[in-house]
């Protein structure tokens, strides 16, 4: 059976090495180069960090004064262990299905390569069918996603190339669903990675030495434990609406890292403790901060923030909104009932959303189990095609918003 050039051009795709900690940045942007040139857009590369470019590919609207549309991916893709997988994870190896459909086992298949090809080959087909879109398109391709963005779209949003590509809304990542929803995510929660540090009295085990390191973090894990399960208790209630709460409505709170002692029958002096605590949009960040703070200052211990994100900036999902009625006339078109929630973890669209730039994240996979950083991770050659002409329909209505 022949492969559709869609599909073939995806496995290429995949086939690049963009893995963390070494991806072939180099590999990746010259195929990018290519299907610039093919397609016929315009190409820029620029590295904010040496070795890590963001690339821009563009074509010009009819009305290029209008604020533009920005369609964004990461082109990195996290680790994998090899033993784990049925294939080898960068060959895109197509699996027959009972249905007659093909598995692409491959490591970034949903995150986040089938959205990037599906952008490029949407702009493909709507320029083959002679389309003018009222707004400039920029396909932007950028990396170091999976290891915070801070190399790549946190340095590009502050740049002038940024600043004069005008950009008025965006497209982003999203994730697959098991279920029959579309999810559509218009924030995100923030990440607030916390390390508690406390110092203390030494001595030998068989004292009651008092003032320990311990003793202090003690009560600060059990404020955040007791935290944490009023987090849980509330996930399991209803919305006021009597919807079911997603992640992304709540705060979670994960003790990652103890740290203390070298030897059995020796009290040490320090100790310390990690939380990875990620922020529901609807609280107030600065408050809770000051909260986590006071827990240090209460216990005698030192608070230290190893990552924390101040900006709560949720993009608009009202019918009163140009780019969302046109992105939701568009997905309901094409038989997708969104459901807009909150990320439940971090993608490179907060820098956006930091920037003013309203962005969605959505990855057009229902029906489908998410594999993102998982073994054997794969889509079907159908949700490869469905993809493609998913993306043609949205780009082609939130391109042609006339407000």
């Amino acid at each position: 059976m022949s492969i559709q050039p869609s599909v073939q051009r995806f496995i290429e795709y995949l086939r690049i090495k963009t893995v963390q900690p070494t991806p072939d940045y180099a590999g990746c942007t010259e195929f990018l180069r290519r299907q610039a040139e093919e397609i016929g857009l315009e190409f820029q590369a620029k590295e904010y960090v040496a070795g890590k470019p963001v690339v821009v590919l563009s074509w010009a609207g009819t009305q290029p004064e209008l604020p533009s549309i920005i369609l964004n991916s990461h082109t990195d893709v996290v680790p994998v262990s090899e033993e784990h997988w049925s294939y080898p994870p960068f060959a895109a190896t197509r699996e027959a299905t009972a249905d007659g459909d093909f598995r692409i086992i491959a490591r970034g298949a949903q995150d986040m390569k089938i959205v990037g090809l599906g952008y490029l080959e949407a702009v493909r087909l709507l320029k083959a069918r002679g389309e003018r879109l009222r707004r400039t398109l920029h396909l932007v391709f950028v990396p170091d996603e999976e290891i915070g963005g801070h190399d790549g779209m946190a340095l590009f949003v502050e740049s002038e190339e940024f600043r004069a590509l005008n950009a008025g809304f965006a497209l982003d990542e999203g994730m697959a669903n098991p279920e029959t929803e579309l999810r559509v995510f218009y924030g995100e929660r923030a990440p607030c990675w916390v390390r508690f540090v406390a110092r203390g009295n030494a001595g030998h085990g068989s004292q009651f030495i008092r003032d320990t390191a311990a003793e202090k973090l003690v009560p600060i894990i059990n404020e955040l434990m007791d935290f944490r399960a009023a987090q849980l208790a509330e996930l399991e209630l209803p919305r006021a609406d009597g919807s079911r709460r997603t992640l992304g409505d709540v705060t979670t709170t994960n003790l990652t890292m103890l740290r203390a002692g070298v030897q059995h029958n020796v009290v040490p002096d320090s100790a310390e403790v990690c939380f990875d605590i990620r922020m529901a949009p609807h609280i107030d960040y600065h408050a809770f901060r000051d909260w986590l703070q006071r827990l240090a200052d209460q216990h005698g211990a030192e608070l230290q923030l190893v990552q924390y994100w101040d900006d709560n900036s949720v993009s608009p999902t009202d019918s009163a909104d140009p780019f969302w009625a046109a992105f939701a006339r568009a997905v309901a078109a094409q038989g997708f009932t969104p459901a807009p929630e909150i990320f439940p973890a971090a993608t490179d669209s907060r820098y956006l959303r930091r920037a003013g730039v309203p962005a969605l994240g959505v990855t057009p996979l229902c029906n489908a189990p998410i594999l993102l950083h998982d073994h054997d991770e794969y889509v079907t050659e159908s949700q490869v095609l469905r993809a493609v002409a998913f993306y043609a329909d949205v780009i082609s209505a939130v391109a042609d918003v006339d407000a």
